[in-house]
């Protein structure tokens, strides 16, 4: 793949929040950092505009003593099978529970299965994360 070079233009003050960030995420240069943040307006305007399959981590935080909720969270998983390829749960402590559910489908599909998730009662916490193929960010 062939790189081009080209010079970008920004006042110091937007300067200094590039290079803040990548400081602290630890990006190699100014470079690695901005091609990071195009692929990641380039995996939203995939979500925003495709008709295909897309393909989104779910991450919720629950407390796995509310009734029934881990019971109804694996129901709802179940139902929708094809549509949920993994889920990760780990016990952060006495209370809690972290789960990560790789969603696939259609931008709507997949919007709407993280909404039910999130929406259930005893749900402290939940982030979709859009993900993408990878194909269109070459």
């Amino acid at each position: 793949m062939k790189t081009t070079r080209f010079g970008v233009s920004m006042d110091d003050e937007l300067l200094e929040k590039l290079d803040s960030i990548v400081q602290s995420r630890s990006y190699p240069n100014r470079s690695e950092a901005i091609r990071d943040l195009v692929r990641g307006a380039l995996v939203g305007e995939e979500w925003s505009s495709t008709l295909d399959e897309v393909i989104g981590v779910l991450v919720i935080v629950f407390d796995h003593h509310q009734r029934d909720l881990s019971s109804r969270l694996l129901e709802k998983e179940h139902g929708r099978s094809s549509d949920m390829l993994a889920t990760l749960h780990l016990h952060l402590d006495h209370d809690n529970c972290l789960e990560a559910k790789v969603i696939r489908g259609k931008p709507e599909q997949v919007r709407a299965i993280s909404d039910e998730l999130i929406a259930m009662k005893g749900v402290k916490f939940g982030r979709l994360i859009p993900a993408t193929f990878g194909d269109k960010l070459r």
